[in-house]
C-alpha cells in the first residue's frame, strides 16, 4: 500500500509531521492507518512550551493509545478544537482538517527531521 507523503513537510521516525510554513503539527497518513479509527484525542493546551521530541499528547484508537511527540521545540499557539468533537478528521485528512497543534517555533530543529523522501523510504 502507498501513503501520501508531502513534500514540503518534515518527519519524525515516530509518524508526526511539522509544516514549517504554518506550524501545523500532525501523524501521518501511514500512522492513522496503523492506528485505525481514532476515537479521542488528547492535546496540550495554548501556551503550553514543548520540547522536541517531548510527548505533548495521545490519540486513542479503538486498537491503540499512542503517544504523539513534538517534532520541534517551541510554544503552542493553536490547538485544533475540532478534534474534541470530531476526532476522525485525523483518519479523514491527516494532513489538512485533521492537523493537532499549531507551534512556534525556531527552524534550527528542522535540520534534525526528516524530510518526504527519508520517511518514504523509512515507511516503505
Amino acid at each position: 500500500m502507498s501513503f501520501e507523503v508531502p513534500d514540503d513537510l518534515y518527519y519524525l521516525e515516530s509518524h508526526e509531521w511539522i509544516d514549517p510554513e504554518t506550524g501545523h503539527v500532525g501523524i501521518s497518513e501511514f500512522a492513522q492507518d496503523e492506528l485505525g479509527d481514532v476515537v479521542f484525542v488528547e492535546l496540550p493546551a495554548v501556551g503550553d512550551d514543548l520540547q522536541q521530541d517531548e510527548e505533548f499528547g495521545v490519540v486513542e484508537s479503538i486498537k491503540a493509545v499512542s503517544d504523539i511527540y513534538a517534532p520541534v521545540s517551541g510554544e503552542v499557539t493553536a490547538v485544533n478544537d475540532a478534534l474534541e468533537d470530531q476526532p476522525e478528521l485525523v483518519n479523514d485528512d491527516p494532513f489538512g482538517d485533521g492537523w493537532l497543534i499549531e507551534l512556534d517555533f525556531d527552524d534550527v530543529d528542522l535540520d534534525e527531521l526528516l524530510d518526504a523522501d527519508e520517511y518514504a523510504d523509512q515507511i516503505a
